[in-house]
């Protein structure tokens, strides 16, 4: 037995790494043996498992299975999707026996998850097909195979390692879908200073894209958010038995809408822990504060449904505040439980259900509003109910007054502070009340007040809910990178003196600032924007100009591209219950649209009109929601490339007054043009808006402040800062001002030139080539990555001077950054290989340096240079005149080289453009034509010699290909077909198929452009 004490020993005359893996395994071993694993010596390979997992089944189930029994039920109950697997883990099955008689089983105790045995085994092997994986560590829930820990000892990325589980997971016939391995919920990743877990899920939740969107990968850490790295203090926190079975059975949530597995983050646990204690303590209310962006959501719903299991709870009221975000929160809960909240389509409904006896009813989503009318008598529904004898709703809801009610306030920064809450803790004496905001209301930022023996005090957040039960701010979130910086460029026009704070400049100054800054802004209008206006008429108004500036802009430049602008604001209530109801939350257009409502009509419907003829669609004014939802689709669609979501179905710019201003998301906004004075937690919130994270593309939130508010951005860091200092803050918030960053561009490109140098190179693209092994090669990524890394956060700033222009450009000349990306991608692309090669043939010759390497390909993806820009390229290029060309062909062929989107293709496109002659004049259909054409035959060409080559029909080899593009799979008895009139013997067959293969797989895997063939990795030995 290993000691559970054991110490990490040194390797002896290890130079590269001071612990070996072995022992980090032995020590990790020995740690679970003290938190009362059993240690499983014996299991080390499949039937071993198997064997188990069967002993721990029939003693669970009280059960003996004969030999035929289990083998039906492991038939029954593996099975490739994880999704399935993970349900059957959480839920009682039924299988028939062999005598016809039913069994409902569970796998393990899922009353109480404590009470499973819980066993650790190493070193398994699996072999099933043409998969020979070996897992370092697994454990082990009543046999069942759910967490796997793979120990390392190098410094690992954490998409690195996970990049290399998803490798193993694609292999045809692997274990984890092929056997009891496909019940694993957890991954763990450590090299035991450094430790990461991330949830089980299928390829399409748990895969690497060309656009780098990763499944969450998460550190472990305490209430107070420091992270828990170490592997043997994470064991002690995270992997006690219960706690393990407690973090699978209640804390991840299977959607099921997407069929998908989430990982609830640990500062999500601590807020439900928090809330559920206090419940079960029943020691009065309290507020959650998690900043926006922090999934709020999800952390509220799984307290609800936590809730909806304790017996001394009779009702649990998730209450929001808008009709908006009644619907998104019912959405989202139920796309985290399939129909678990009904609609509450009015208040009789919504009373109904209240009462109802029903376990479906006992947790409810509602607005505010909903509840306030059903407890206000002097309500028109409750006067006519008066007036016909009825009894009013609040008479048919006295029976719930003695009734435990918990009642969860979504944003409760928000409607908490008027007179419904007042009246529902009045009419609920024994209610519970917890409160969730990103932006809580401290003294600072109180507005209203409240009169208690004719003192006046501020209605605070805790003045409402009594005590802060978990907080887990911006800065925490910031740190951990769930939500990025900002970068605040305070607007000053030039040829003027500085405006004073909160004073508003022209329209017109504004409008060409924003022209003049978007594409800069958006990374080449890759993410859109917000323009915030501080009234209707603002809006208004600045929807109109916009046309008349880009019109005449379009005019002064042909090759202008006009931005698609789009503005919404709600319109005059004209006592419409849902248009009142949304502007509950909208003070500023409420107020508006109070003056002269007919103009703002008129208004709102040209808007509308102009939003139509632009994308096709027929909103009116009467179903302002329907317009409402569909601006905010758009906003979230913004998916880049164009080639996914054409660009003409896009907003650039949505122009607001209050709307999407608090609790919208979408990871494709990234700036906010600030018109409109801004403070506290309004500030907070808009600003929020930009720092949802995506990937490498998206470095920071950009804020384009029209309004000088530097004072109101620094009160409101210092104010929702949390325990840091408010300069401390700020360093956390904003990111570095630009001559830092150019400093350390400098410092970056300088380590690229000395490196360089020790190889005997100059610093120059076209040394690269040169560099020798495996390790130089690996050396240049990574410094040219932190190149282009802080090249691409520049390359977003809207506040560079030309200095900062001409200083930048003295470091890393744009010609010169464009031959580097081009030998990037080209090096990458070698290395990646490599990796691949090594990832599926186990004991692969990759050194450590390139193993742990990762690739982010999508930092040298530029968003400006799509396919349709290289083809109108091209057309110019063969339009000039000898000897007068604006692009030579090597300047043309440099651009698609330096471009990732390009990588399969960058060889084909460039001989094709050796093939046009300057002067030709083609158009770009021609082009087009031309390419598919050369493609064709440069394909056809290619399959022919390969044809020949291996004696095989050029026609059936061509049928063979398409055939596999087509299904995207690669049938074996297809290929068996193909070699038959070669009339060869079974092993000269299989040498000539896996020959045939060696060539034919690089060239599938190219003109798959990414996309997976099912089964060729098992050619690929």
């Amino acid at each position: 037995m290993t000691s559970s004490n054991f110490t990490y020993g040194s390797s002896s005359g290890s130079t590269r790494h001071a612990v070996r893996e072995e022992h980090i395994e032995d020590g990790f071993i020995g740690k679970l043996q003290s938190l009362k694993y059993e240690y499983r010596r014996d299991i080390r390979d499949r039937a071993a498992l198997e064997r188990n997992f069967r002993e721990k089944f029939e003693a669970l189930n009280r059960v003996n299975l004969s030999d035929g029994e289990f083998a039906r039920l492991l038939e029954d109950i593996v099975t490739p999707d994880v999704f399935t697997a993970a349900r059957t883990l959480r839920e009682r099955n039924a299988f028939t026996r062999d005598d016809g008689t039913p069994l409902n089983y569970t796998l393990v105790n899922i009353k109480d998850w404590c009470k499973n045995t819980f066993e650790v085994v190493n070193q398994l092997r699996i072999n099933t097909d043409y998969s020979h994986h070996r897992y370092d560590v697994l454990i082990l829930i009543n046999g069942v195979p759910c967490v796997q820990v793979e120990l390392k000892t190098l410094t690992v990325n954490p998409r690195r390692a996970m990049e290399q589980i998803v490798d193993y997971k694609n292999d045809p016939g692997n274990g984890y879908g092929k056997t009891l391995l496909c019940f694993l919920q957890l991954f763990i990743v450590s090299n035991r200073s450094n430790t990461y877990y991330f949830a089980n899920n299928n390829t399409r939740h748990f895969a690497f894209n060309a656009d780098e969107r990763f499944l969450p990968i998460y550190q472990f850490a305490d209430e107070a958010n420091t992270k828990i790295n170490h592997l043997d203090d994470f064991a002690e926190k995270f992997l006690p038995k219960c706690t393990l079975g407690e973090t699978i059975s209640r804390y991840m949530v299977l959607v099921a809408s997407e069929q998908k597995l989430l990982m609830m983050r640990p500062y999500q646990v601590y807020a439900v822990k928090a809330i559920v204690d206090c419940i079960h303590d029943n020691s009065g209310n309290g507020y959650i504060w998690h900043t926006t962006g922090s999934g709020k959501t999800l952390t509220s719903f799984k307290a609800s449904t936590l809730l909806k299991d304790n017996p001394d709870v009779e009702k649990c009221l998730f209450v929001v505040d808008r009709k908006d975000l009644d619907r998104q929160t019912r959405e989202e809960f139920n796309r985290f439980q399939e129909n678990c909240v009904e609609e509450n389509t009015n208040t009789a409904s919504l009373v109904r259900r209240l009462l109802s006896d029903d376990y479906a009813d006992k947790v409810i989503v509602t607005t505010i509003q909903k509840l306030g009318l059903a407890l206000d008598e002097n309500s028109k529904r409750n006067k006519q109910r008066t007036n016909s004898g009825q009894a009013t709703y609040k008479e048919q809801l006295a029976p719930l007054q003695d009734k435990r009610i918990v009642f969860i306030f979504d944003e409760c920064h928000r409607s908490q502070f008027g007179e419904n809450h007042k009246a529902i803790k009045a009419f609920f004496p024994k209610a519970q009340l917890f409160g969730f905001t990103g932006t809580p209301i401290f003294e600072d930022n109180a507005s209203r007040t409240q009169i208690e023996d004719e003192q006046a005090s501020l209605r605070t957040t805790e003045d409402i809910f009594q005590k802060q039960l978990h907080a887990y701010t911006i800065t925490h979130a910031i740190e951990d990178a769930n939500v990025l910086r900002f970068h605040v460029d305070y607007f000053k026009p030039e040829g003027k003196s500085v405006p004073k704070p909160g004073e508003a400049l022209a329209k017109k100054a504004v409008i060409d600032a924003i022209l003049a800054k978007h594409d800069t802004a958006t990374a080449g209008r890759r993410f859109n924007a917000v323009l915030a206006t501080a009234s209707i008429n603002d809006a208004i108004e600045y929807h109109a100009l916009f046309k008349e500036a880009q019109a005449a802009k379009q005019k002064a430049d042909p090759a202008f591209v006009p931005l698609n602008i789009a503005c919404v604001f709600s319109p005059p209530a004209e006592g419409n219950p849902d248009v009142q109801q949304i502007q509950e939350d909208l003070p500023q257009e409420k107020l508006d649209n109070q003056v002269d409502p007919d103009n703002k009509k008129a208004a709102l419907k040209a808007i509308l009109a102009d939003y139509n003829t632009r994308y096709g669609t027929n909103h009116t004014i009467n179903e302002f929601d329907l317009y409402y939802q569909d601006v905010q689709k758009r906003i979230k669609d913004q998916q880049w490339p164009n080639a996914d979501y054409p660009a003409a179905n896009k907003i650039d710019i949505t122009i607001v007054v209050d709307m999407l201003l608090t609790g919208f998301d979408s990871k494709y906004l990234n700036t906010l043009y600030v018109d409109k004075n801004l403070k506290h937690h309004g500030l907070i919130q808009a600003f929020s808006r930009t720092n949802r994270v995506l990937n490498g593309t998206k470095p920071y939130g950009n804020i384009l402040d029209f309004r000088s508010q530097k004072d109101a951005v620094d009160a409101a860091i210092a104010l929702f800062s949390g325990e840091k200092s408010e300069e401390k803050a700020r360093e956390i918030w904003l990111v570095d001002k630009a001559p830092v960053v150019i400093e350390k561009l400098q410092a970056a490109v300088q380590e690229l030139a000395d490196f360089m140098q020790t190889q005997g190179l100059a610093c120059a693209p076209e040394a690269v080539p040169n560099l020798k092994g495996d390790d130089a090669r690996t050396a240049f990524v990574k410094k040219f990555k932190e190149v282009q890394r802080l090249k691409t956060q520049l390359d977003q700033y809207t506040d560079l001077t030309p200095d900062n222009a001409a200083a930048i450009e003295q470091i890393l000349p744009s010609e010169v950054q464009q031959g580097f990306r081009g030998a990037y991608i080209e090096t990458a692309q070698r290395l990646k290989a490599l990796q691949d090669k090594a990832g599926k043939d186990e004991g692969g010759n990759t050194t450590d340096e390139v193993d742990q390497l990762d690739f982010e390909f999508v930092l040298f993806a530029s968003a400006v240079i799509d396919y349709d820009y290289i083809v109108g390229l091209m057309s110019r290029f063969s339009s000039q005149a000898p000897g007068k060309q604006k692009m030579s062909r090597e300047e043309l062929i440099g651009l698609i080289s330096a471009d990732a989107k390009f990588m399969n293709e960058r060889d084909d496109i460039a001989a094709y453009i050796a093939t046009l002659k300057v002067g030709e004049g083609l158009s770009e259909a021609s082009i087009r034509d031309g390419y598919a054409r050369f493609k064709k035959e440069k394909d056809s060409a290619e399959l022919s010699a390969m044809a020949e080559q291996h004696n095989l029909a050029p026609a059936a080899l061509q049928a063979f290909v398409d055939g596999i593009l087509q299904r995207m799979i690669l049938d074996a008895d297809a290929l068996t077909d193909l070699m038959a009139p070669l009339e060869l013997g079974w092993k000269a067959r299989a040498q000539a198929e896996t020959a045939l293969m060696k060539e034919l797989g690089p060239l599938l895997t190219k003109r798959a452009q990414g996309r997976e063939i099912s089964g060729l990795s098992a050619y690929e030995h």
